[in-house]
């Protein structure tokens, strides 16, 4: 029988990317309000990625001015990179490497389809300090989730069967809706108790019962 395969968003599935978000922008502009930078830069990001292949680094500066533009303030002098550069340091939610530990243990394979650059992604894996069997950015694939490209990429490189795979992640927008359009079976984190009608397969709160979860969604 083929490999089981879990493939999972990093940034806000695996990685505190909220979190890291908005430390920087707080750090950068202590005057304003942390929760309106980070549903500024939120609102703004998407429409810099859409249709574009620039790198990550790109996006989040380009995102950032935007927030800067929105709000009336000025990106500080030398700034500019200040998220790429904090992003290494950005904590990880403190199940998930239990949780992963426990899917390879229990034979699942390992994927990460990210909309970042393969360098910072790189230094999260490292954090998270569980293997990692495949790795899709957008940087490599010139191409930003909600775009199906990710799992393209992903079904193209690893031959998975569909039916022996599952995708998970917190964002509605970037991963459960494309799943939905693509018949791909998937789990949603909703880490803040949102609520949503977009079609999943399962919804938890963090990744715990992850493991049990896969499991009856595609069995040994």
């Amino acid at each position: 029988m083929s490999d089981r395969w879990a493939t999972f968003d990093c940034y806000g599935t695996l990685v505190d990317w909220p979190g890291g978000v908005r430390a920087t922008l707080e750090r950068l502009w202590p005057g304003i309000d942390g929760e309106a930078l980070l549903e500024a830069y939120m609102l703004i990001e998407p429409g810099v990625q859409e249709g574009r292949g620039i790198s990550y680094r790109d996006v989040m500066a380009e995102t950032m001015a935007g927030v800067a533009t929105e709000l009336g303030v000025e990106v500080p002098e030398g700034e500019s990179s200040a998220l790429a550069d904090s992003l290494p340091g950005w904590g990880v939610f403190p199940e998930v490497p239990v949780a992963l530990t426990e899917l390879r243990g229990r034979g699942w394979k390992l994927a990460i389809l990210s909309n970042t650059d393969a360098d910072l992604l790189d230094a999260s894996v490292g954090s998270i300090g569980v293997e990692i069997d495949e790795r899709v950015v957008a940087s490599d694939i010139g191409s930003y989730k909600p775009a199906f490209g990710h799992w393209e990429a992903f079904f193209r490189r690893t031959g998975a069967e569909r039916s022996r795979h599952v995708h998970v992640a917190a964002s509605l927008f970037h991963d459960i809706e494309p799943c939905a359009k693509l018949g791909l079976p998937a789990v949603w984190i909703d880490r803040l108790g949102q609520g949503s009608e977009v079609p999943r397969s399962a919804t938890l709160p963090d990744l715990s019962d992850l493991p049990d979860t896969l499991d009856r969604l595609a069995p040994a």
